[in-house]
């Protein structure tokens, strides 16, 4: 290899940081100062990006007298504020009533919400801390119910034991073919599916 080949002319030192920054350090910007400025301060609200180069000691004094919002208003705090919340975009109202709008019941979130997601259909995760609320009907639902001779608060198993009865009473093979036994038969079987889809039993 060559005492001057073209790879050591390529090799770069660091310099000493201390050196570095004494080098490149401007001086402190403060009247009558002749240290070196190495810490910045803003120059202001309207010179967004501007700062100002002062000494350590300087820095400090001018921070502590340092206000953003001087020469405004208190009404021009209180709307920069404002604006501040949502990062100076625009906004919209939620919806056309947007004014009138509440949480409704079926919004659940939380244990509650995944307690209805998981749906433990075979009991696997217990009743252990959970309350059961009472199922409010919908109009068909309760005409169902109706139809089947039972109340609102009738139990899966009570529902299929009613379903049953009724159709071994009014079965056309039990009646001997009477058309007002048929219509109740399809009634209590349009029922009991609507009942099946719905979730009762």
């Amino acid at each position: 290899m060559k005492p001057y080949s073209k790879y050591f002319e390529r090799i770069r030192i660091r310099p000493d940081p201390e050196t570095a920054a004494k080098a490149e350090a401007p001086r402190c910007q403060w009247d009558g100062c002749t240290a070196a400025g190495a810490y910045r301060a803003p120059v202001g609200r309207m010179a967004e990006g501007q700062y100002f180069k002062f000494c350590v000691d300087h820095v400090r004094q001018y921070n502590k007298g340092y206000n953003y919002f001087s020469g405004l208003s208190d009404g021009e705090v209180a709307r920069y504020q404002k604006e501040a919340i949502t990062g100076n975009r625009p906004t919209w109202k939620f919806g056309a009533n947007s004014a009138n709008w509440a949480p409704t019941s079926n919004m659940r979130s939380g244990s509650a919400a995944s307690r209805a997601r998981t749906r433990d259909t075979y009991g696997l995760f217990g009743d252990a801390g959970v309350v059961k609320r009472e199922r409010r009907l919908k109009p068909l639902e309760a005409k169902a119910m109706e139809t089947l001779g039972l109340g609102p608060k009738a139990t899966g198993a009570e529902i299929k034991a009613r379903y049953k009865e009724l159709v071994k009473r009014h079965h056309p093979d039990a009646n001997g073919g009477d058309r007002g036994s048929e219509e109740r038969f399809r009634n209590v079987i349009q029922a009991y599916r609507l009942l099946k889809q719905a979730g009762f039993c």
